[in-house]
């Protein structure tokens, strides 16, 4: 991808100790922008992602999305050496990047009460299953648990059958990203108000509860609790997945209320477009059984190519689900460079997702996918001030690659 003259968070130095999804997320969106991201891996296997959704021996092409742009110090932080030699590195850093289980780094004296009067602009990000106080804040907690506590797992899935999971791990992602936007609020705070950095301390779970719309307030106001609505969406109507008459399947959003009544007028029910009742939301709700009849009474009749093409002439939002070789070929995704190619070591290239958020004077991009384990080791650390005599030493002790 070609890289701008100069990219929003350069200048920006990040350790990220982080493994696996949510603290290395966060890290590689900032990497997006500029950010220089330090990573270090323990020397024996590196972080687990390198071998995760791949065959047994390969190496996993998710590890270069996820750690795209990052240089790669590999040292153990169980050993006191390797503990120190992050201290000196975090000395010259703006940003800290962990998600270890609360009290993992105030063992290997890396927490923040340690670390910031070494570095008064240091920020923490500290992402953990429950967030670093209240009596569960001990627990590991993985995404699935964190959707399920947040109140997704619970909404997601057909009613009367098991909750059923996303197919990602949006538990992690979502943690990940309040993680970006709190670092990225403590950063312009250190800018703008005394040059102070701060921990910020994002809980799996909560990032997910974050997501929940009205729930707490229905429930609170009304006693309502949101139950598994299937493909349909609680308290809004019509928006749901249609079956068309080739077995596909369209979604349609038709719940605005002017919008509701081009779609009727479409499917040939000028009836409940004139219907006072149906006018506004809270009617439709009420009578959402019947209107779903109706518009699959349409659906039924069309193959999807079809109905999407009558959907868009009524201009009615309507689309498919998506496979991932729908995405890949289509022309809007590689229009707005939502897809591109990155060279790996071995010369081969790699299609990866391109950068959101799309700035306009200051872009994001990267140049290169995920470093090999220990990559930078001797190049980091000499530029810490380590001599090659002392990394030598260091490495033939194993306290790094």
């Amino acid at each position: 991808m070609s890289q701008p003259s100069r990219r929003p968070l350069e200048g920006i130095r990040v350790i990220e100790l982080g493994t696996l999804i949510a603290g290395p997320f966060a890290a590689k969106t900032l990497a997006d922008f500029g950010a220089e991201i330090i990573k270090i891996e323990p020397p024996e296997i590196g972080d687990p992602l390198r071998t995760w959704r791949t065959p047994v021996g390969g190496e996993s092409v998710w590890w270069h999305v996820q750690s795209r742009n990052k240089r790669s110090v590999a040292l153990d932080l169980r050993q006191r050496e390797g503990q120190e030699l992050v201290r000196k590195l975090a000395t010259e850093a703006d940003v800290l990047i962990e998600n270890f289980r609360p009290g993992t780094l105030e063992q290997w004296g890396l927490d923040f009460d340690t670390l910031s009067p070494l570095n008064p602009k240091l920020i923490m990000l500290r992402i953990s299953g429950y967030g670093q106080s209240g009596p569960l804040r001990d627990l590991p907690g993985f995404g699935v648990i964190a959707e399920a506590m947040g109140g997704l797992r619970y909404i997601t899935g057909m009613p009367g059958q098991p909750p059923v999971r996303p197919g990602i791990s949006i538990g992690d992602s979502l943690a990940a990203l309040h993680g970006v936007i709190g670092v990225l609020l403590a950063l312009y705070h250190r800018a703008a108000h005394g040059g102070k950095g701060q921990v910020v301390d994002v809980a799996l779970y909560e990032a997910v509860f974050n997501m929940m719309e009205g729930a707490v307030a229905e429930f609170d106001r009304y006693g309502m609790i949101r139950e598994p609505a299937g493909s349909a969406l609680s308290g809004v109507a019509p928006t749901n997945a249609y079956l068309c008459a080739d077995g596909r399947y369209v979604l349609i959003a038709g719940n605005g209320d002017s919008i509701f009544k081009r779609l009727m007028r479409l499917i040939g029910r000028d009836d409940l477009a004139e219907d006072p009742d149906l006018a506004l939301n809270p009617g439709r709700v009420m009578h959402m059984a019947k209107i779903d009849e109706a518009i699959s009474a349409w659906t039924r009749a069309q193959s999807l190519e079809d109905a999407l093409a009558a959907l868009a002439e009524a201009r009615v939002p309507a689309g498919k689900p998506f496979t991932i070789q729908d995405i890949v070929e289509h022309p809007h995704y590689q229009a707005r460079n939502m897809l591109t190619d990155i060279v790996l070591a071995d010369g081969s290239h790699l299609k990866v997702p391109g950068i959101v958020p799309k700035l306009s004077a200051t872009p994001g991009g990267f140049d290169r996918g995920g470093p090999a384990l220990g990559e930078h080791t001797q190049q980091v650390l000499m530029e810490a001030g380590l001599s090659e005599q002392t990394l030598a030493e260091l490495r033939q002790r194993g306290i790094i690659l």
